[in-house]
């Protein structure tokens, strides 16, 4: 079975041939307080890979491919999050593949919150991402609660084209902080337009990590991301608790204090248009 609603257990999962990995995780470098040597100390404890995926951000992963020892297998990554709503994750197969990604496509596009809108739409972001070496995956395509984060939540609402979803590698079908439901409606989209699938925590605590895991049948970060473009990928995982939810959105409000204006001045300016939208559509 290829998705598996349910708590991983790594060592049956390594026994069985396959390496798990938490791709969504955050750490102190965006809106978390997690240290990086916490959370290669923890996914090392309990024998899973992981992608440090800050908002906007490289600097998490070159320290944690700076500390990391033969284990635990570091994935780089990035979660950016679009003009128009939605977040997405890149990974790539080498820390100078992103690198280059971020310092030509991402670091000067970065508004005054650094960890919300760059000042690209999602279809610029994944047009540009096809022009690296890189998976291009729909984070919590569903969420997030009533902020428009997930492009398929985006594109139900015909906010945007639903051509974008069409170009992006593969759906985050079990990300910890969603709804069960919700998840379930990432896993049948996956299913029925045959994109690849991943999992993770989407942790801003470092207890959450490991909670979902993507499972391939590779050693390296390169052969990872190869096994979900092409569809080889298994996901084990549950949803957060309703106390961890409300833990974790303390933990991501607090990263985001010393941006208060900006950041309200971004959901402004995101939430503006649809709106409008509303109203329009009850006036008619």
């Amino acid at each position: 079975m290829r998705i598996c609603f349910d708590h991983p257990d790594p060592l049956a999962i390594r026994e069985s041939g396959y390496t798990p990995a938490d791709l969504h995780v955050h750490s102190s470098y965006s809106d978390s307080s997690t240290p990086v040597r916490a959370l290669l100390a923890r996914a090392e404890r309990l024998g899973i890979g992981l992608a440090i995926t800050d908002h906007n951000e490289v600097r998490g992963v070159v320290e944690a491919l700076a500390r990391r020892r033969p284990r635990p297998l570091v994935i780089p990554g990035m979660e950016v999050s679009t003009a128009d709503g939605p977040h997405i994750l890149l990974y790539f197969s080498t820390l100078s593949g992103l690198q280059d990604f971020y310092a030509r496509e991402i670091r000067e596009k970065k508004g005054k919150s650094p960890y919300l809108a760059v000042h690209l739409t999602t279809e610029e972001l994944v047009e540009r991402g096809k022009g690296y070496d890189c998976l291009i995956t729909a984070a919590h395509p569903f969420g997030y609660f009533f902020f428009d984060k997930g492009l398929l939540k985006c594109t139900t609402k015909h906010v945007i084209d639903p051509a974008v979803a069409g170009q992006v590698d593969a759906f985050e079908v079990i990300c910890g902080g969603m709804r069960r439901g919700l998840n379930a409606r990432a896993v049948g989209e996956a299913t029925r337009t045959g994109k690849g699938m991943t999992g993770g925590t989407d942790s801003h605590l470092l207890g959450h990590l490991g909670g979902v895991v993507t499972c391939c049948q590779a050693e390296t970060a390169e052969d990872f991301i190869e096994e979900i473009r092409r569809n080889r990928s298994m996901v084990v995982g549950e949803e957060t608790s309703a106390l961890g939810k409300v833990l974790t959105g303390g933990a991501i409000l607090g990263g985001f204090l010393p941006y208060t204006v900006p950041s309200l001045q971004v959901q402004y300016e995101q939430n503006l248009p649809r709106l409008k939208r509303y109203f329009t559509r009850r006036r008619t």
